[in-house]
This record gives structure tokens, C-alpha cells and sequence, in this order.
């Protein structure tokens, strides 16, 4: 297995023209990159076996759309959006039942700050599916984005009372209260940490956030019970996404935009870690050429 490339180095030098606007301040931590993940050669194969497939002509509607939908989400795992975005459409254009297509059309909305679209895709596949754990996520993250925290909240309630020790549930309902109610975000973050099971790596995000773990101690535990570059890529892209999310939180600008750079460095496209850092720098870009004209 390829060996993790692993350099240390200071965030400054991750600080590009469009934050000269905004003071950096100077990290106090080293921190670690993992080699970005390439395009799995899997991924190459299985879109030229869905090509073949679609090419045929004995497939009725159904059977089609299926195929259109798992060619929209490798598509996506590779990070060709719109290709992934135009081969859902086909699916539910095809079997207009399909949840699952529905709720990878509204998180391509979300990504591209759609949020109506985002709102009416995913309201189908809740519709659909009401028991579709993932749409309720991703219309709690449209929401959020969108500017509802309070409806976004409701969402995010419901999606972790489907895994209440799930530590990512916590931190996007954590999220979403901390827009709507901050005071009540961090009682209801206290009490959710007493619901965290195991030994899971991310049960640190939860003690991050509470102020049990210094930022210092959470970077160094990133590489631990790591043993493959992959591992360690997927596990940056969300810390550091994290790591973005509290400190812009706290008003350090500059040092959420290198943060969420950095997320975006591991080439996880399939996380919504990923997908979201992107949106949040082309936010915080635009929060501040606004502020500076």
C-alpha cells in the first residue's frame, strides 16, 4: 500500500491573494497533508461497463434509470458534477420514484447554491422515502445554507435520532442550533457528547468542539490507527472542514479559509466535507470583496 506522504508545514504559507484583505494571524499548530487521492482505476473501469450497458437496447425504463443513476453517482465520486448532475435528472426522468437520485440531485443543488431546487429534489425523496436518512441530512445542510437554521434543526433532529451516538450528527445539528440559538447549541452539545459510543476517531471532533480537546492535541491525533494514504486523506478532508467550520465560528476568517483549503487539498470528492468546504470559500470570498468594495 502506497506509504502517506506526510508534511508538516506552516498554515501561513497556505494564505493566497484573496485573503491579503483579511489579517492572518500565526498558527500555533503543525499540520499534516495527505498525498491527494487520484481517480481510483475502478472508477475508469465501471463508467466504460456502464457505457456498454446503456448502449444496449433491451432495457426497459426501470432498468435503464438504475444504470443512469450508478454511472451519476461514480460520476460524482470522481468529481465530474455535471456529468453526475445531467445522469440523476435522466434517472428520475425515467422512474420518477427514485428517492436516492432525488437526494443526489438536491445535494448538486446545494453545491451550486441552489437552494429552491435543493428544497423541492429532496422534499421528493423524503415524499418517496420517508424513512431516507440522508435526505433528511441534506435538506437540514440546504436549509442551513439557505439561511433556515430553525427549519434546518428539525432536519437535523430528525437525522440524528436515527443514530444518536453518531458523532457527525451531532456536529451538523450542533450547526445548525449554534445560527438559530448558540446558547442552546453548546447545552444540547453537552448532552448529546454523553450519547458518543467507542473509540471512533471523530468522537474527538465532539470533544474539539466542546473545549475538552486543544486544537493542538486533536491535529497530532489525526495520524493515529492510520495505515494507508486513502485513510489518512479521508480523515483530513473532514477534520479539517471541522476545524474550518469552529474557527470561522470565532470570527478567525483567514485561518477558516486555509482550513477549509486544506479539506479541499485530500481530494475526498465523495465527502460532503469536500463538497461543502468549496461552498464555504466561495462564500467567505465573496463576504469579503463585498466587504472590501
Amino acid at each position: 500500500m502506497q506509504k502517506a506522504l506526510i508534511l508538516i508545514f506552516s498554515l501561513a504559507s497556505l494564505c493566497g491573494c484573496s485573503t491579503l484583505a483579511h489579517k492572518q494571524e500565526e498558527p500555533s499548530n503543525s499540520l499534516i497533508l495527505a498525498e491527494p487521492l487520484a481517480v481510483p482505476f475502478q472508477s475508469e473501469v465501471e463508467l466504460a461497463r456502464l457505457e456498454e450497458i446503456l448502449s444496449r437496447a433491451d432495457l426497459n425504463n426501470d432498468q435503464r434509470a438504475q444504470v443512469f443513476y450508478r454511472r451519476g453517482v461514480v460520476y460524482d465520486s470522481v468529481g465530474l458534477k455535471a456529468l453526475a448532475r445531467r445522469d440523476f435528472n435522466r434517472a428520475v426522468q425515467l422512474k420518477p420514484d427514485m428517492a436516492d437520485a432525488y437526494n443526489f440531485i438536491g445535494i448538486q443543488a446545494i453545491s451550486a447554491e441552489e437552494f429552491e431546487q435543493a428544497y423541492e429534489a429532496l422534499d421528493a425523496a423524503i415524499e418517496l422515502d420517508p424513512k431516507h436518512e440522508y435526505a433528511y441530512l441534506n435538506r437540514g445542510i440546504a436549509l442551513y445554507y439557505g439561511d433556515r437554521p430553525e427549519l434546518a434543526v428539525k432536519d437535523l433532529e430528525t437525522f440524528l435520532s436515527m443514530q444518536p451516538s453518531d458523532p457527525y450528527r451531532i456536529l451538523w445539528l450542533y450547526l445548525a442550533e449554534q445560527k438559530a440559538d448558540p446558547a442552546a447549541a453548546k447545552a444540547r452539545l453537552a448532552y448529546n457528547a454523553t450519547r458518543l459510543q467507542g473509540d471512533l476517531w471523530a468522537n474527538q471532533l465532539v470533544a474539539l468542539y466542546q473545549g475538552k480537546e486543544s486544537e493542538e492535541d486533536f491535529v497530532e491525533g489525526l495520524k493515529k490507527g492510520v495505515d494507508s494514504n486513502r485513510a489518512l486523506a479521508e480523515r483530513l478532508c473532514e477534520a479539517y472542514f471541522y476545524l474550518g467550520k469552529l474557527h470561522q465560528a470565532k470570527g478567525d476568517v483567514g485561518e477558516a479559509i486555509n482550513f477549509f483549503k486544506l479539506s479541499l487539498t485530500t481530494n475526498v470528492q465523495d465527502f460532503i466535507e469536500f463538497r461543502y468546504a468549496r461552498l464555504e470559500l466561495n462564500r467567505m470570498r465573496r463576504e469579503l470583496s463585498h466587504k472590501a468594495g
